[in-house]
Parts: structure tokens; sequence; C-alpha cells
């Protein structure tokens, strides 16, 4: 599911400020097979991105403190890694208030764990 052609799993930016549904969020992605990176603000994703070149999907909450929420973020990671997919998520906005980047798709809080599941093993599919 995902592994890439190598054989190492893929790895997923999980970014949420609340631990508990960080965790949530990391089992999630690691039940599907992918390697989870934990941030709590998107500042910290930032700084992980800007480190690392093996993340392929991030997985976003997009109310968060700091001066980056989730959207924003979003926006970043279309601009400056355009390769990797994002999953957004937010219990307090609803979809249609969403404007999603190219290739980017909204859950709403509580998402559906088989519907991402199956994102993210899409999102993780050779292309």
């Amino acid at each position: 599911m995902g592994d890439d052609h190598t054989g190492t799993r893929l790895h997923v930016l999980v970014v949420e400020d609340e631990p508990l549904q960080r965790m949530m969020a990391i089992d999630l992605v690691e039940d599907a097979g992918f390697e989870a990176i934990g941030a709590a603000d998107a500042e910290e994703a930032v700084r992980i991105l800007e480190a690392r070149s093996d993340i392929r999907i991030v997985f976003t909450d997009i109310d968060m403190p700091g001066s980056i929420d989730g959207m924003m973020l979003a926006v970043a990671i279309r601009d400056r890694w355009p390769p990797i997919e994002i999953i957004i998520t937010s219990g307090h906005i609803r979809e249609e208030e969403v404007v999603l980047p190219v290739r980017g798709v909204f859950f709403p809080k509580p998402y559906d764990t088989r519907r991402v599941t199956q994102k993210l093993v899409e999102f993780g599919a050779p292309h």
C-alpha cells in the first residue's frame, strides 16, 4: 500500500495541534502502511518540509495556532513542493468554505477513517 518502488514506506507529514488527534491521525497513517511524521503546527511542518525531501503526503488540520494555518500551509506546499499531495481536515470549517489547492482533498471532522485511508492509498500509489 504505502510502499514506493524501492520497498520502503512512503512518508506522510501529519500536522495537528491537538496532541490526541495528532496521535490518532498518526495511527491512521501508519495503519494504512505509511511512515508518519508529526508536527504540532504549520511552522514546524514547514521546517520539516525544508529539511526533508522524502515527504509524499501532508495531512493537515486547518485550525491551528500560530501565524500559519492549515490552508496557508497547503498553499505554501503547492507553491514550494508541488509533488506533495495534500489532505486537509477541519472540525470548524465546512467543505463549501474551503478553497482547495490543486490535488488537495478535504475531510470534515470527525472524518471517516476508511475514506481518509482510501485517499492516502490512492495518493501513495505509483504514478
